[in-house]
């Protein structure tokens, strides 16, 4: 048998060294994005003084905003698989500051819905996923911690730009404070030039020019072990060796390269998304779902809320930067809590958790009408909206694999778009329609807690089916008692000494004493 070796290709995740960059770089991208998209609600008042529209008409800009981003999703993992996702940063940092030039220049509301809401919205999208898809091919063993820290760009950019815009605006007008913001956003293709790709190792074996033990050369090979060597060979190998030895003979100027070419490409993007098939992911999805229906509902109704029971304008801001600060606390602090040993094996149920305890400070937020009640509910909210969000990168990643993270984080955030678009306005049907808050928080409430639910559902059921399936393997690996014992893998010694005295003595009847049989049974391992 010919000695192997072990030819790596690519690199094993650093988890550190220039994979501190990439978080950095995926902080300033979330500070871009999200920071930048829940700020655009301080023009509001602007728009509306400037171009006479409702509430309702303006509003649209934010959800356009908001929806784009998360249902072009998709569009931003299939540029970063199929080029690299410096290119996809690149090109959505450019589009998004362009986007936002535009804005500053629109005469009428309906060009803020294209500029701002589509244009804007697809810029981001393009950035948003790549970046954080790649902090997950830099770090395995400090995955959470990593996205914790990178995540929390949501939390401290709308923290220190909220105040800034409306200081720029106070200043330079709307118009003056969108170019800057324009410009700013333009630090995302800077973002996307440190964004260096990575290989990760793949580990094949080779085998080395050397003569074999046996002295037969390579190309000698007995019928019993091509036999072998064929059985042990998947059927996927062998019919990639098959396509590459025996390419067609192809006539010139024949259009079968190219129609081979397109064929390949679609093979590839199917390859791309054929985790969409796993149940534990249509079971994730179905659970993110419930997330995005109720997760958006306390952000945009806390405020009103507050107001509503008699607290000052001033308290009811400071309850949403309570909110923010405690946001960035619990993305970091619960990153690095699950990177623990102790919780790592865990983080499914740490994300279960996090989002169950959401839904419970929602459904007891009716039952609070002072400010000095609101504030533990803006800090456990906060604490825990941090939290998981942190952990959706690191439990996508732990259903569907690393190399399809990039795809399934497209469809993941995908899945929040139609909720993000939908449920404000459902949720502001229900205050018109009994006149409290009540049924609206009840709602966001209900839909944490059915995430929650369906998540433990699909998780119990995962581990039920791996409990059988260990069950039948061990069931179908015990011997049965009827069957004769396994004696193929005896060996003979033969005692070569012994041997020559037996040519000496040519006797038969010492055949006993020149051989020595030693029965042993071959190592499994």
């Amino acid at each position: 048998m010919a000695a192997g070796k072990r030819r790596s290709i690519g690199v094993s995740p650093p988890d550190g060294g220039w994979g501190w960059v990439i978080v950095s770089c995926c902080f300033m991208v979330t500070v871009c994005t999200r920071a930048v998209t829940r700020c655009i609600s301080i023009f509001f008042v602007e728009f509306q003084a400037h171009f006479g529209a409702d509430y309702s008409a303006t509003a649209w800009i934010h959800s356009l905003v908001d929806c784009t981003t998360m249902l072009c999703a998709p569009v931003g993992s299939l540029v970063g698989n199929r080029w690299s996702c410096r290119m996809a940063v690149m090109v959505g940092g450019l589009l998004s500051s362009c986007g936002l030039l535009l804005s500053s220049f629109t005469t009428s509301i309906e060009m803020l819905y294209f500029s701002m809401g589509i244009l804007t919205g697809l810029g981001f999208a393009l950035c948003y996923t790549p970046a954080i898809a790649l902090v997950g091919c830099y770090f395995r063993q400090r995955k959470a911690l990593a996205y914790g820290i990178a995540m929390s760009g949501s939390g401290i950019g709308t923290f220190v730009l909220a105040p800034a815009v409306q200081l720029l605006i106070e200043m330079y007008s709307w118009r003056g404070a969108l170019l800057i913001l324009s410009a700013f956003v333009g630090n995302l293709c800077v973002c996307g030039a440190l964004l260096r790709p990575i290989t990760l190792r793949e580990e094949e074996e080779e085998e080395e020019e050397e003569e074999p033990c046996d002295g037969k050369p390579h190309g000698d090979v007995s019928p019993q072990d091509a036999e072998i060597t064929i059985k042990e060979v998947p059927k996927d190998s062998r019919d990639s060796l098959l396509d590459k030895s025996s390419p067609p003979s192809l006539p010139p100027g024949s259009s079968t390269p190219v129609l081979t070419g397109c064929l390949s490409s679609c093979f590839l993007s199917s390859k791309e998304y054929r985790f969409l098939l796993m149940p534990d992911f249509l079971g994730l999805a179905v659970s993110f779902l419930f997330l995005a229906s109720g997760c958006s509902l306390p952000f945009v109704y806390l405020v009103p809320y507050a107001l509503s029971t008699g607290i000052s304008h001033q308290h009811a801001a400071f309850l949403m930067s309570i909110l923010g600060v405690i946001d960035i606390v619990g993305n970091i602090t619960f990153g690095w809590l699950t990177d623990r040993r102790c919780l790592k094996p865990h983080r499914l149920a740490c994300y279960v958790f996090s989002v169950g305890m959401e839904g419970l400070c929602c459904l007891f937020t009716p039952l609070l009408h002072s400010f000095e009640l609101l504030v533990p509910f803006a800090i456990l909210y906060g604490y825990f909206d941090g939290a998981y969000v942190a952990l959706i990168p690191v439990v996508t990643s732990d259903t569907v694999g690393a190399p399809y993270l990039s795809s399934a984080l497209g469809v993941v955030y995908f899945l929040h778009a139609i909720p993000y678009l939908v449920s404000p306005p459902i949720g502001g049907w229900l205050v018109d329609v009994t006149a409290s808050y009540t049924a609206t928080f009840f709602l966001s409430g209900a839909a944490l807690l059915a995430s929650a639910l369906v998540l433990s559902i699909v998780t119990g059921i995962r581990r039920l089916r791996h409990r059988l399936t260990a069950i039948s393997k061990d069931a179908n690996h015990e011997p049965s008692r009827l069957s004769p014992p396994d004696c193929s893998g005896c060996f003979i010694t033969f005692n070569k000494e012994a041997a020559g005295d037996q040519g000496d003595n040519d006797q038969p009847d010492q055949s006993k004493d020149t051989w020595k049989a030693v029965i042993g049974r071959k190592s499994r391992h």
